[in-house]
């Protein structure tokens, strides 16, 4: 008999959530409806959770996650200032804001960044990826990430696919293989003002993802003082 919890459930239908708004994101989705890329005081950005929350109401987001490095703190701030809000000011055009991390893995000793989403983040088979800093041993491995990740309920995306040192066309499907959900489809690389998705990459990133399979996300990276840019 599998017993399901009450949190298990509430996880689970953020987990389907999620991945309903992935299917209608697209190049024009970041950074001003959605965000799924954003780091606070909390890792090694320069916004705190609350600016983060107050940029996102001021530009009118539907959706973003905090995905600071190896930390939740950021998230749960950012949370505890919306039910806050929520609270003192009962309100219908609140973003949603789903737990997020990125983590720092190894992939056939290829550093890479796995982004983790809609995930318990009390759940044990995540809380070693959430202390702050980057795993070790077989702890960093990306085929453990992703399944530590999948264990808390969450899903796994390939961060920024065209960072690394070995073109995407090679570790989009070594990630699909191993399991992962998606890849960070739209992205900046240029790091333009305004932000905007790279356009090469975007469309090679969007035939991957086709061909295996995978949800496509977007996010800016933002590490600097404003939400619509990566810096």
């Amino acid at each position: 008999m599998v017993v399901t919890t009450p949190a298990a459930k509430a996880i689970a239908q953020d987990s389907l959530r999620l991945q309903k708004v992935w299917q209608t994101v697209h190049s024009n989705s970041c950074p001003t409806v959605y965000n799924f890329h954003l780091h606070t005081t909390a890792s090694d950005g320069r916004l705190t959770p609350l600016e983060i929350v107050d940029q996102a109401l001021e530009f009118g987001l539907k959706g973003l996650a905090i995905t600071d490095h190896h930390s939740v703190n950021g998230y749960r701030k950012a949370q505890a200032y919306l039910n806050e809000i929520q609270e003192q000011n009962p309100r219908s055009d609140l973003f949603s804001l789903w737990t997020g991390t990125e983590i720092t893995s190894n992939l056939q000793g290829i550093t890479v960044h796995i982004l983790a989403y809609a995930f318990n983040p009390q759940h044990p088979a995540i809380t070693p990826y959430l202390q702050s800093i980057a795993p070790l041993g077989k702890e960093s491995q990306a085929e453990t990430v992703i399944n530590s990740i999948h264990q808390a309920g969450g899903l796994a995306i390939l961060a920024h696919p065209f960072r690394y040192r070995r073109p995407a066309k090679e570790l989009i499907p070594l990630t699909a293989y191993l399991g992962i959900d998606g890849i960070e489809a739209y992205y900046s690389y240029s790091k333009t003002n305004p932000w905007q998705t790279s356009p090469h990459q975007t469309e090679e990133g969007l035939e991957l993802a086709f061909k295996y399979n995978l949800h496509t996300s977007c996010g800016t990276d933002t590490h600097g003082t404003n939400i619509l840019l990566r810096l």
